[in-house]
């Protein structure tokens, strides 16, 4: 579940948001949190003057220079399997996941079963009542959506009550149970998942979508334009937010894991990282406080989850600090809920 999501546990006029325009909300957030701690200067002043070494320039013509800038702002400064993208432990991971991605079968849903998409989240949130020292905690989220074999009938979607999974002293304890006392289970049902203007919710056309890696990665850098701190941290945010709908077929799953081998900047941040009880290997870029890590088991090819981790921390928020994350499972059951009664099991 998205922040987008979030905002609907209260408000049902939220429409439905486009993978890159869920990025761009996220990029803007993730700006106000560097704003807002006041080391954030700092700490960019001191990443700027980390340096690279331009071995060879006087190699390069003017000519050729600019046609490799060009290039570069163009297709990026990496391909697909490719030097310049990812390092290479993590496009082996990445590769590893794509050929056994391919192996495995899609689900299948018969008719009257539905396909269930579960979503286990982390989310920061923060309120402003605290003026310039704001108060900030990680609340939990449980998603479940009931998909039917026949997507023009009725979707079920639950959404149970937040919960707090951390907090960071008294005014975010205090916060954390205002929200918690507001919030509710909810339970909503609609034709061809059409909960909010008309727009299911796995609305995105996979099939438009190249399965050739550098085309995919290309079409990815035209999607997202100019959002995030970098068009690289955007790209891969946007690799995660379509992965994390539960309904990629296999096939564009492998040409996504292979596209992010061309990012570069990414590389293996953990090797055991276990996420709502699943363990794979972490891949992730790190880009000025912030760094988002897929969360991928490569022996299976099964898209664990994401999350993003706090570098340096800000206010009350430590270094290392987990500010989001999403687990998504699927399965395929033969009935749907009557309303949100599984939720007391998240409690």
């Amino acid at each position: 579940m998205d922040e987008i999501s979030l905002l609907r546990r209260t408000r049902d006029d939220i429409p439905e948001r486009a993978p890159d325009q869920v990025t761009r909300g996220r990029a803007d957030l993730f700006r106000a949190i560097e704003d807002e701690s006041p080391s954030a200067t700092a700490t960019r002043s001191r990443r700027r003057r980390r340096g690279f070494a331009w071995a060879g320039f006087s190699t390069l013509g003017a000519g050729a220079l600019a046609v490799a800038l060009v290039a570069g702002n163009i297709l990026g400064a990496g391909a697909p399997g490719g030097p310049g993208g990812a390092d290479a432990a993590a496009a082996s991971v990445l590769e590893s996941a794509a050929l056994a991605t391919l192996k495995a079968s899609d689900l299948v849903v018969g008719p009257g079963q539905y396909l269930l998409l579960k979503t286990d989240g982390a989310h920061i949130a923060m309120s402003a009542e605290g003026g310039d020292d704001f108060p900030w905690y990680i609340s939990g989220t449980h998603d479940e959506l009931y998909i039917p074999a026949d997507r023009d009938d009725d979707w079920f979607w639950i959404q149970c009550e937040r919960s707090a999974l951390q907090t960071f002293g008294p005014e975010s304890e205090r916060m954390a149970a205002d929200y918690a006392a507001a919030d509710e289970d909810t339970f909503r049902v609609a034709p061809h998942g059409s909960y909010y203007e008309g727009a299911p919710i796995d609305s995105y056309d996979f099939d438009e979508l190249p399965r050739d890696p550098q085309k995919l990665l290309e079409r990815i850098y035209v999607e997202i334009g100019s959002q995030g701190p970098t068009r690289e941290d955007a790209a891969l945010g946007w690799i995660a937010d379509l992965l994390r709908n539960g309904t990629v077929p296999a096939d564009l799953r492998a040409a996504l894991y292979k596209a992010a081998t061309g990012i570069p900047g990414v590389s293996v941040t953990e090797q055991q990282a276990t996420l709502n009880g699943s363990t794979g290997i972490a891949i992730g870029r790190e880009s000025s406080d912030r760094r988002r890590d897929l969360i991928i088991d490569p022996a299976t090819g099964q898209y664990i989850g994401s999350r993003e981790v706090s570098i340096d921390g800000f206010g009350s928020v430590p270094a290392g600090t987990v500010l989001s994350s999403e687990a998504v499972t699927t399965s395929v059951v033969d009935a749907a809920p009557t309303g949100p009664a599984v939720c007391a099991q998240y409690r």
